[in-house]
């Protein structure tokens, strides 16, 4: 048995896609998933299952939720293992600045961390940090000048389809919830 964390991307942002916390937990116990807890609003689901294989755990979450709620929700499906060992790996900067955002951004497969650097660019380095570890991109940047980063205009990329992001604060309670 494997313990995931499924990231849903896009929900309950500004009044769209709109899924209820408490209907998915329950969609994911009645489908044979255990230990299930969701974190805040944003889509974030801790369960154990059986089904190793992340592929398919990806693929059934996305049918479950579009059966059940008539949404076409992409789903990052990401080891508790993985997740922890990403953390740990994070860049000593990131989390840190309370006057900067703290971003951890999931690559949703088949994309590759690669692409995605790719598309958004260099960093302007005067303006934002930004570094890797396997499926997940860790970026920060100071608020007071967060609009003249280059990664803040990941939004509306080619690639913005292709990834979720959390905060660090999310991302560390996520880890903190799982332990």
């Amino acid at each position: 048995m494997g313990k995931y964390v499924a990231f849903l991307r896009g929900i309950n942002v500004g009044g769209k896609n709109k899924v209820s916390m408490p209907e998915l937990k329950e969609l994911f116990e009645e489908n044979g998933f255990f230990d299930v807890v969701t974190y805040i609003n944003s889509g974030n689901i801790i369960f154990s299952s059986d089904n190793t294989d992340e592929k398919k755990l990806k693929e059934k979450c996305e049918v479950l939720i579009a059966d059940k709620f008539q949404l076409s929700i992409p789903v990052m499906i990401l080891s508790v293992d993985d997740l922890v060992t990403a953390l740990g790996h994070a860049p000593s900067w990131w989390g840190q600045d309370k006057d900067s955002k703290h971003n951890a951004i999931f690559v949703l497969p088949p994309t590759t961390v690669d692409e995605v650097f790719k598309e958004v660019g260099e960093i302007k380095p005067e303006y934002e940090k930004v570094d890797y570890y396997g499926r997940v991109i860790f970026w920060s940047a100071p608020i007071k000048t967060f609009s003249r980063t280059r990664w803040s205009k990941i939004v509306g990329s080619s690639v913005y389809d292709s990834i979720t992001i959390r905060n660090a604060n999310t991302v560390r309670k996520i880890v903190q919830l799982v332990n």
